[in-house]
This record gives structure tokens, C-alpha cells and sequence, in this order.
């Protein structure tokens, strides 16, 4: 059946709803009644244009929206296809979670989750909990901020508490950014593979991401600074430190040039270091390079647990700091004085850092593992890190996002490359979360399991979607 032969009535339905958007609906409703089915040829652009009777801009226009919903994937000489439903792993005894999240690693030592409960104990069974339940003002209390600057502190060696905010999350203060940075307007630089939920968040409030040209080093100045010569650009977006999905730390010296053309045009930097604390080594953040442009920010949900909803931003000035605590407040009121409590208790007491060191110890040695089993394959990964970028081998009529929703069935926690791709040009590749609950054993066993597909590619065929 041909879902597109019912396009007048489809279009009559919905008379003020732009063509470009039915086109894209068309296919997502044919998607859910089975109509299309996953790696379905779609005709081709002007071969649909003569057939609906419309321009080649609108059908080209309607693929992209399709594109930019996760229906469909395009390539240039083999066409447009559709991906398909992406499932999800169940949830284990209703308290489960989505497999696809670069979770960080659960170490099994019982002593720290044990120091970890009594943390909390001691915090609640000591204090007053009627200040934890009343209204705050936006950035947290001054013993909260005081915390966070000491776990800033490991990375940024001027911390000044009076510009730090306490925020319920790293994703919750890039709302509040964007949503202050670029609400007139304009574009927000980045690189041509970002986490996901910042384009969630772009498309949320039509925002643009431009992509900016990148080598193996990360973005280039000389893009960048063509970017900013247009006048448009309102703030240049990096996450510099074992970049999700790349793995990539950007070399000094690129920081650098990137930070010159900044400097250059006044070009507010957003620092997302979600990861920095995972490396033993570091390098000298934006927030050093160009502290009068840069917000900071970081949190314990990569470091610690993904449940602890909170991040600290460093803004460039007091003034800015001001006016991204009004768009917070308006957004979210505060963060949880509970959740802010129980994280300063746990960076005050040592078992933040201890957390910390057991992540990194684990993550070394999955990495390890990592490197081991998929041997004569190509990745990128940093030791200290829990996630790995594997390069794909080309496979004859299958993509990215095949492959993923592939080993998302066997429980391998796999992303295409095109949930994170800005430029529409998604390399042969996707990420794999090393983290999680899962045990060691586990890890191994999904490891194996992408070896084998990648030894066997036959194994695609028979495993069903």
C-alpha cells in the first residue's frame, strides 16, 4: 500500500497546516499503522514533487522535518528510508530506565553505598527539615554555593561563589541559557555532533544550531569565526571534555584559537564540562581562557548518579548572573533544597570524591575491556570515561540507525550517530554506554555481543526488529 496515494484527502484534512509538515505527518502516521515498515525505500524527491503535484522545495522541506523527528534516514545516491520505531529495554520492577542515556557506571562496593546511606542519614537525622521544604531563592542557599565552588574548584582554579548558581541539572541551566541568549533571535555555534538534548531543547525553542566545520580535533576557528562575522551568532556551545558521543578533549591548542575569535567578537561561550571530572588529567578550561564570556557549568549527575539532579553554572559576571537566575526562576523556581542538601553533605563528607574514584577505576577497567574485545575495529574512547564512539565497517543496505535499534533489541545500549548529528551528514557510526547498573559481566556480555555482529553481519538478518 502506497500511503502517499491518499494525499489530497490527507492535505483537505488539515487545509491550513503547511504542506512540508503533512508530508512529515503522512509518514509518521503511516509509520504507526504499519503502512511503512523500517528500511522502506521512499520515492524519491522530484519523482513525490510530480506525483502530489507539488514544488521540489516543499517535498525536500518535508523530508527534513521527517529526518529531524528520527523517521527516516537520507543518503545522497542511495535515497531516503525509514527507520522505523525505536524500541526501548523494559523497565526492570517499574523502576528501570531509558538504555539509550549515557548512564554513568554503578561501582558494587558495598562500603560506599553504604557511606553513601549514611550520608544521607546523618544529614536528616541532624537537621532542621522545615528550611528544606519552604520556598528559596534561585541559586541555592549560601552553603549550598559554598559546595559546589569546592567541587568547581577541581577544575577551576579561580572560583568565584558569588557568580556560582545552584541548578536543578546541567540540561535544566542550557534551557535557562538558550532561552537568555537567544530568544531574539540569531544562532547558537556548534560542533557537527552535540548531546541530543540540547537539540531537543533548540527545537523546543526554535532555536538554531548552526554547525560549525570540524577535523579530528574539534571545531575549526577559521568556521567559527565566518560564523561569527555574519552578526548572528549568539553564543558558541562546547562540550570540551570526553564530548558525548565523540570522546573527543579538545587539545589546548585548539581551545585557545577558539577562545581568540570569542574574544574577538564577544561571543558568550557555553562550557557544558558534564564530564570533567572523570579525567585524572586536565586541561585549562574556557572558563580560564575567556572567563569575561564563559559560562561554566558542571554537576554530579556524570560523576556520581543521574538521579542527582543538580549542576552549578559559573557566569561570566555578577550582572549575567543575575539575569540567568531570573530566567531560571521563571523556568523552573529552584532546585530541590533536598536534592541540594543531600549533594553538599556528600562533597563536604568525601563520598563524592570516593564515588568519583570508583567510576574512574571502573570505567578503566571496562575500557580495557572495551579495547579487548572489539580488537581490528575502530573507536574512539577515553580511558576514564564510559562511553565509546565505534566506528561502523560499511554494511551492504544497512545504516547507523539500523544497527542501533539492532543491538538495542539484545540489550546493548547503542545510539546512531544521527541522534546527534547537526550537520544532516552522519558518519558510520554510534555511541556505547559502558555505564549503567549493569555488572561487569553484563558489559562483557554486550560487548561480545557487538563483536559478533560486526565479525558476522549475516547475524543482522536474523535477529528481528
Amino acid at each position: 500500500m502506497n500511503p502517499f496515494s491518499h494525499w489530497s484527502q490527507y492535505q483537505a484534512s488539515q487545509p491550513q497546516r503547511p504542506a512540508y509538515l503533512l508530508i512529515a505527518d503522512l509518514i509518521h502516521d503511516a509509520i504507526e499503522r504499519g503502512d511503512f515498515q523500517p528500511r522502506d525505500r521512499l520515492p524519491p524527491l522530484r519523482d513525490l514533487a510530480a506525483a502530489l503535484a507539488l514544488n521540489y522545495t516543499t517535498v525536500t522541506r518535508g523530508y527534513a522535518e521527517a529526518r529531524k523527528r528520527g523517521l527516516i534516514d537520507s543518503r545522497p545516491g542511495t535515497g531516503s528510508f525509514i527507520r522505523g520505531k525505536v524500541p526501548t529495554m523494559p523497565l526492570a520492577n517499574g523502576s528501570g530506565y531509558e538504555m539509550t542515556m549515557n548512564l554513568p557506571i554503578e561501582p558494587d562496593i558495598p562500603d560506599l553505598v553504604a557511606q553513601i546511606r549514611q550520608g544521607a542519614i546523618n544529614l536528616f537525622a541532624q537537621r532542621d527539615l522545615f528550611p528544606l521544604l519552604r520556598y528559596q531563592d534561585f541559586g541555592g542557599t549560601a552553603d549550598v554555593r559554598t559546595a559546589g565552588g569546592q567541587w568547581l574548584a577541581r577544575r577551576l582554579p579561580q572560583v568565584a561563589i558569588d557568580k556560582i548558581l545552584t541548578c536543578p541539572g546541567i540540561h535544566s541551566v542550557l534551557v535557562g541559557l538558550l532561552t537568555l541568549l537567544a530568544r531574539k533571535g540569531g544562532a547558537i555555534c556548534v560542533g557537527s555532533l552535540v548531546y541530543p538534548g540540547l537539540k531537543a531543547i533548540a527545537a523546543q525553542l526554535d532555536i538554531t544550531l548552526l554547525a560549525l566545520e570540524c577535523d579530528t580535533d574539534g571545531p575549526l576557528p577559521r568556521s567559527f569565526e565566518n560564523a561569527c562575522q555574519t552578526g548572528q551568532i549568539r553564543a558558541l556551545y562546547l562540550n570540551p571534555t570526553i564530548n558525548n558521543p565523540t570522546t573527543l578533549t579538545l587539545p589546548l591548542r585548539r581551545r585557545e584559537k577558539l577562545a581568540d575569535v570569542a574574544l574577538r567578537y564577544s561571543i558568550p561561550i557555553i562550557e557544558d564540562d558534564a564530564y570533567a571530572m572523570l579525567p585524572s588529567t586536565t586541561l585549562p578550561t574556557m572558563a580560564e581562557l575567556a572567563p569575561e564570556l564563559t559560562w561554566y557549568i558542571t554537576g554530579l549527575s556524570k560523576c556520581f548518579g543521574a538521579g542527582l539532579r543538580i549542576a552549578w553554572v559559573q557566569a561570566p559576571t555578577l550582572r549575567q548572573a543575575s539575569h540567568l537566575a531570573g530566567a531560571m526562576r521563571a523556568l523552573t523556581v529552584m532546585s530541590s533544597p533536598f536534592t541540594n542538601a543531600l549533594a553538599s553533605q556528600w562533597i563536604s563528607d568525601g563520598t563524592a570524591e570516593r564515588m568519583l574514584i570508583a567510576i574512574r577505576e571502573e570505567a578503566q577497567l571496562r575500557q580495557s575491556m572495551a579495547r579487548r574485545l572489539l580488537q581490528g575495529y575502530s573507536l574512539d574512547a577515553n580511558p576514564e570515561g564510559f562511553h565509546l564512539w565505534l566506528h561502523l565497517p560499511r554494511q551492504q543496505g544497512w545504516t547507523p540507525s539500523d544497527i542501533a535499534v539492532k543491538l538495542r533489541n539484545e540489550g546493548v545500549s547503542a545510539v546512531s550517530s544521527a541522534a546527534f548529528c547537526t550537520d544532516n551528514n552522519p558518519p558510520e557510526a554510534i555511541r556505547l554506554c559502558l555505564g549503567g547498573p549493569n555488572t561487569r559481566q553484563q558489559c562483557e556480555a554486550t560487548l561480545k555481543t557487538v563483536a559478533d555482529m560486526l565479525e558476522y553481519p549475516a547475524w543482522l538478518s536474523t535477529v528481528a526488529l
